[in-house]
């Protein structure tokens, strides 16, 4: 289990941890999300776009994104 500490500045503002931001993949810019509860509180990478987005299609040449093109697509192949 990693364990890292922080202080916390006058303004509020922290230093995470390099190993910590390389675990959670994060880099200047992007945005993190404290979630509370009753066990404690949990930090993660609040993500946009999908890990996986840039790989969608790959596996498919030919056929458009999204249900319509796959309907199309099937259509064409069943000749209708």
């Amino acid at each position: 289990m990693l364990q890292r500490r922080a202080r916390i500045t006058s303004k509020g503002q922290i230093t995470i941890p390099r190993d910590v931001r390389r675990l959670l993949g994060v880099h200047p810019g992007d945005d993190l999300l404290f979630e509370g509860s009753p066990a404690g509180v949990r930090m993660r990478p609040l993500r946009k776009d999908s890990p996986f987005e840039k790989y969608r299609g790959i596996g498919n040449p030919g056929i458009g994104s999204g249900r319509k093109a796959i309907v199309s697509y099937v259509r064409k192949m069943r000749g209708r």
